[in-house]
Parts: structure tokens; C-alpha cells; sequence
């Protein structure tokens, strides 16, 4: 087992891994920016190592910084979260050439997975069904509407290198693609510095379906069921469940079986989420996230296992120890991300906590950084807190959601918490009866 473990990360997640390591043994290293030096990750790990100022380039995406950090603290692993330099593969290959180990995948399946059309590529030789689009980048837009006209409209154009909604954009018709390959592909410039596009057929009714698997370095591949994070505003999600309300467990054991066939040939190791659009019993893979998930706790709440421990543990060397028939299911999750953000407008509300109050009580968990007197920085994601909540039903999970928003208090900035109130409370989301675009018209009243 590693003697100390960097991590590379802030905030709730930093806090996340560090509980992981306790439990485990392992001391652990914080590093933080300035803007960071009072926050809840740097008080509680055994060592820090300030990186640099508040801007994320200049500190949290500083590979020589964290690096040095780790040589002169003595780690010999680096557990990247998610976000920052989770899915960078440079990276991934300089923490390995410093004669550290990468707590995550290798860093060919990172940059494998990193190109959309690599992805799917591998995904189709590997048996997993795919959205109907186009084999590989785009030529010209002439290719484009061959390929369009194929498939059948609308389509939608998407970055190659793509993520977070970016290089993304919709065509309904023939007269509305070539703007949409032109959006589509500045975009792409100018977020990834990589104008290559491809293109997919939209389904206009899909839910977003995910599966968690973990894959050791011998071959073994497991499945932690899915988790449905359809409810997303801007291709950002804002509420999860496990399992889907759409899904039954055959369904479930059918893509689970193709998902963890397909990621043994391909000799993947560690963590690895593959998401996929489902629409009229199909499901259809979009992309591979070769890290931890935001959304990992629900997971691990239907499941009972510590996702973060095992990562630790592959990268150390150690065996799953168990095989998919091990794997059980039980009860029905929640997540809510908390985003300090106006709950109308969605502008951002940086600001000093005044007051806060995390709810309890059987089956909820609250996974966040924050306390009374913290000051929620502007230079990075809003996202604050997770609510997890676990009951054996859905109809239960549903219940005590609904009480422990009601009990959750935050006071001195802005967040979403009334904007989960009034989805919580929504027939159609208690009826399961949603998909994709459902939350951007519930927010627009529509």
C-alpha cells in the first residue's frame, strides 16, 4: 500500500479522498491555492503545500507545482478527483515518470477516451452500440450534410475534443446546418484548441444513463449498476439517481454484461464511467469518463461500497477480491448538487458563509466543504454540496429528500437548494416520466 498519497484537488472531493486514505491508513497531502489557505481539505490532511495563486492555471492545474509538491512531501501516489487534471494524460504520464503512481486509469485509455471519435471508435469494435453519426472528424461541410441526410435530421454537431456542453450544437434542418457546424467548430477552437467536429443523430427524447464499473490490473471487470442523470440545465447535471427509473434489471444485467466484456479486451484498469443516451429501450454510448464521478456517492450508497477505497487499492496492485455476482443492489438513491448560483438566473453568488446547517437523520449524507465563516471563492466551479439521500424505495428516497432540503440551511449565499424543492415536489419527476430536456423547460416554466 502507498505510504503517503497527494491530493490533487479542492474542496469536497479533497475531503472525499481524504476520508478514503484515514480509514485506509494512508496519510495524505493537501495542496491549495492562496484563495484556498482556510479551506475544510487543507485543515484537515496531514500535510499542505500551497501551489500558487487563485487562478486554477496558475495553482490546481500546475503540473510542476504539484509535482514538487509531491517530491518534497515524500507521497508516492497522486489521486487526481475529478475535474482540474483528472482526464489530462500528459499529466498522468509525467506523475508515472516521476516514479509516482497515478491513482487512476492508463494514460493511453485517458487519452483515448479524451477524443470523442477514438472513443466511440473503440466502443464500436468492442461491441457496444452506438448513436448513428459519422465514422470519424468531419472533412468539410459538405461531408457533414451527406452525412445528415443519411441519418436524418435533426442532427447534432459535436467537439471531437469536446465536454461540459462546449463545441455542442443542434441542426433541425437542412438550412440550419451549416450554422450550426460553424458555432459547433469555433467553440470547439476556442474551449479546446481543437475545431474538429463530428456529427450524431439527436434523439429528441433520450434519457442520460451512466454505468460505474472498476477494472483491476488482472483482467477483472465488474459493474456498479447505472445511475440516470438526466435532469441537466446546459448539459450540466443537477440531480442523479440510482438506479434509473426507466431501467428494469434485466435491462440493467444486458448493458452491464456488454459494458464490462468490452473494457476487459481493452485491458482497462480503475475506475471508468461510460455514458449513454437511452431512448425506446436502446441504448446508445456517448462517451467514457475515465475518473470519479461527481455523482459517485449514490453508487456507492445502493451498492455499499467505498468506490474511492478501491480505486487506492487497484492502483496499489490488489485484485477486485470479488466478481460481479458479489455486486447487490439495494434501495433507491438521490443526489442533489448544491451550486452557489441564484436559483432563477443561475449567476454565480461567491461570498462568506454566515451560517450553516447540514441536514440528518437515517439514510442522508451531505458531502461538502463547507462551515460557518468559510468564504466561497470566485475562481472555481459553484458546486458547494452534494445531498445524498438513501431509502428502500424510490417513493421513500423521494420523501426524505424532500425532508432534508427543507432541514439544509446555508445563509450568505445564493444557492440551489429552492430550485431542488421545487423539482423534488414535481409530479413528473415523482412520476420518473422525464428525459433530457425536461429541466431546461421545468426552468423556464414551460
Amino acid at each position: 500500500m502507498f505510504r503517503k498519497i497527494l491530493i490533487a484537488n479542492r474542496g469536497e472531493i479533497a475531503l472525499r479522498i481524504q476520508r478514503a486514505c484515514r480509514e485506509l491508513g494512508i496519510p495524505t497531502v493537501a495542496v491549495h491555492s492562496t484563495a484556498d489557505a482556510s479551506a475544510m481539505h487543507v485543515r484537515l490532511a496531514d500535510e499542505s503545500v500551497c501551489i500558487g495563486p487563485p487562478p486554477a492555471r496558475d495553482s490546481y492545474l500546475n503540473i510542476p507545482a504539484i509535482l514538487s509538491a509531491a517530491a518534497i512531501t515524500g507521497a508516492d501516489a497522486i489521486h487526481p478527483g475529478y475535474g482540474f487534471l483528472s482526464e489530462n494524460a500528459a499529466f498522468a504520464e509525467m506523475v508515472e515518470a516521476h516514479g509516482l503512481t497515478f491513482i487512476g486509469p492508463s494514460s493511453a485509455h485517458i487519452r483515448m477516451m479524451g477524443d470523442k471519435i477514438a472513443a466511440k471508435t473503440a466502443m464500436d469494435s468492442l461491441g457496444v452500440p452506438l448513436v448513428p453519426g459519422s465514422a470519424g472528424a468531419l472533412a468539410d461541410l459538405e461531408e457533414a450534410a451527406r452525412v445528415a441526410a443519411k441519418i436524418g435530421y435533426p442532427v447534432l454537431i459535436k467537439a471531437a475534443a469536446g465536454g461540459g456542453g462546449r463545441g455542442m450544437k443542434v441542426a433541425e434542418t437542412p438550412d440550419k446546418l451549416e450554422e450550426a457546424w460553424s458555432v459547433a467548430r469555433t467553440e470547439a477552437r476556442a474551449a479546446f484548441g481543437n475545431d474538429a467536429v463530428y456529427i450524431e443523430k439527436y434523439l429528441d427524447r433520450p434519457r442520460h444513463i451512466e454505468l460505474q464499473i472498476l477494472a483491476d490490473s488482472y483482467g477483472n471487470v465488474v459493474h456498479f449498476g447505472e445511475r440516470d442523470c438526466s435532469l441537466q440545465r446546459r448539459h450540466q447535471k443537477l440531480l442523479e439517481e440510482a438506479g434509473s427509473p426507466a431501467l428494469n434489471p434485466a435491462q440493467r444485467d444486458e448493458i452491464g454484461a456488454t459494458v464490462t466484456a468490452a473494457l476487459s479486451k481493452l485491458g482497462y484498469r480503475n475506475a471508468g464511467t461510460l455514458e449513454f443516451l437511452y431512448q425506446d429501450g436502446q441504448f446508445a454510448f456517448i462517451e467514457m469518463n475515465t475518473r470519479l464521478q461527481v455523482e459517485h456517492p449514490i453508487t456507492e450508497m445502493v451498492c455499499s461500497i467505498d468506490l474511492v477505497r478501491e480505486q487506492i487499492r487497484i492502483a496499489a496492485g490488489q485484485p477486485l477480491g470479488y466478481t460481479q455476482q458479489d455486486v447487490t443492489f439495494s434501495g433507491h438513491a438521490i443526489e442533489c448538487r448544491i451550486n452557489a448560483e441564484d436559483p432563477e438566473t443561475f449567476a454565480p453568488s461567491p461570498g462568506k458563509v454566515t451560517a450553516f446547517h447540514a441536514p440528518g437523520g437515517l439514510g442522508v449524507r451531505v458531502d461538502s466543504a463547507l462551515y460557518a465563516g468559510y468564504t466561497v471563492p470566485s475562481f472555481y466551479d459553484s458546486m458547494i454540496a452534494k445531498l445524498i439521500v438513501h431509502a428502500p424505495t424510490r417513493a421513500e428516497a423521494i420523501a426524505r429528500m424532500r425532508r432534508a432540503l427543507a432541514e439544509f440551511a446555508i445563509v450568505g449565499v445564493k444557492t440551489t437548494l429552492p430550485l431542488h424543492q421545487r423539482i423534488i415536489n414535481d409530479p413528473t419527476f415523482q412520476a420518473g416520466d422525464y428525459t433530457i430536456h425536461w429541466l431546461e423547460r421545468f426552468v423556464a416554466g414551460e
